[in-house]
């Protein structure tokens, strides 16, 4: 294989995997400790919304981030307040922040910038640029490796680094501190950890303020590196591949990293094989080729579903009456 097309694969599989292993470990914290969180998409979609309108408005990388972190936690706590406080359905909590996260981001990029829904592109300083450019064009004299090294692994920005680098991070925190042992232990048996004289509330609130930063990272790397402005519904079921990879790597952050990698070598090879002729077929249709990350997507769900063993009070609410 071409080391030039061995550097764009990686690279482009890198770069469209980022925000998906951003929402992979968002909703491995929240399910860890017992809440299903389907709303990962809608979380995800309204804080690139909140990262495209305050970059656009004020001109501030740092300002778009965190104005995209505080939606995506706000969007957690009305998450926690409905099933986590109140004991209500959980997968029912998420599609509703779903539908209300596509929607207001529709109606106030409307109201608010009267350009269908879109926001104003935001400016090249604030977007996010390659954190190591200078150290990727060096590389490009050596030998063999120089384009894989210089284009596939450095020529990334700091949202691509930072999400490979909270894989061993978040799998030291859940199983190597007294932090990530109870957050696992409330997913699996909270009536013990309120024996123990844990507030099993308090450490489900922290998880999903954890999860809704990530969303925000995630929502921020939509708008402010891979494109330069907000669009409807421009998450494009990121946040459901995100939670097929999560089961699929059964709730263990590394293994639901390299699910992102397959989701996003997948939707890599799906932009290089539109107009590819192939043999005794032609050219391949540019739907078929669209489709192949959702269909893995549904592939994934369908066969492992039943086979991967969630935390045992997922889905249920607590009660210190039960």
């Amino acid at each position: 294989m071409d080391e030039a097309l061995i550097s764009a694969m990686l690279a482009s599989t890198l770069r469209v995997s980022t925000p998906l292993i951003f929402c992979a470990l968002a909703g491995l914290l929240s399910e860890r400790s017992g809440v299903v969180d389907i709303g990962l998409e809608g979380k995800m979609l309204l804080s690139a919304f909140a990262a495209g309108a305050c970059g656009a408005v004020s001109g501030s990388m740092t300002l778009a981030i965190l104005a995209a972190m505080a939606v995506a936690v706000a969007l957690s706590w009305v998450h926690g307040l409905a099933c986590v406080s109140h004991k209500g359905d959980q997968v029912v909590s998420g599609v509703a922040i779903n539908i209300i996260a596509a929607g207001l981001s529709a109606v106030l990029g409307t109201a608010w910038f009267h350009q269908g829904g879109q926001t104003p592109p935001v400016s090249d300083a604030v977007r996010i640029q390659a954190l190591w450019p200078g150290l990727a064009e060096a590389m490009h004299g050596l030998p063999l490796v120089g384009k894989v090294l210089g284009d596939g692994l450095l020529g990334h920005n700091a949202l691509v680094y930072l999400a490979l680098l909270l894989v061993p991070v978040l799998w030291w925190g859940l199983f190597r501190t007294r932090f990530g042992l109870r957050l696992r232990a409330v997913g699996e048996n909270p009536q013990m950890v309120d024996a123990a004289g844990v507030s099993v509330i308090r450490l489900r609130y922290t998880a999903l303020t954890l999860n809704g930063i990530l969303c925000g990272l995630a929502g921020s790397y939509l708008v402010l590196a891979q494109s330069a402005s907000f669009s409807q519904n421009m998450s494009a079921g990121r946040g459901f591949m995100a939670l097929a990879a999560l089961i699929f790597g059964r709730w263990h952050p590394v293994k639901a990293l390299w699910a992102c990698l397959l989701f996003g070598f997948l939707d890599a090879a799906a932009i290089r094989l539109q107009g590819v002729h192939l043999p005794g077929m032609g050219e391949v249709p540019v739907q078929a080729i669209q489709a192949l990350p959702y269909l893995m997507t549904v592939v994934l769900l369908a066969g492992f579903i039943g086979k991967s063993i969630p935390p045992k009070a997922l889905g249920i609410p607590y009660s210190k009456e039960r």
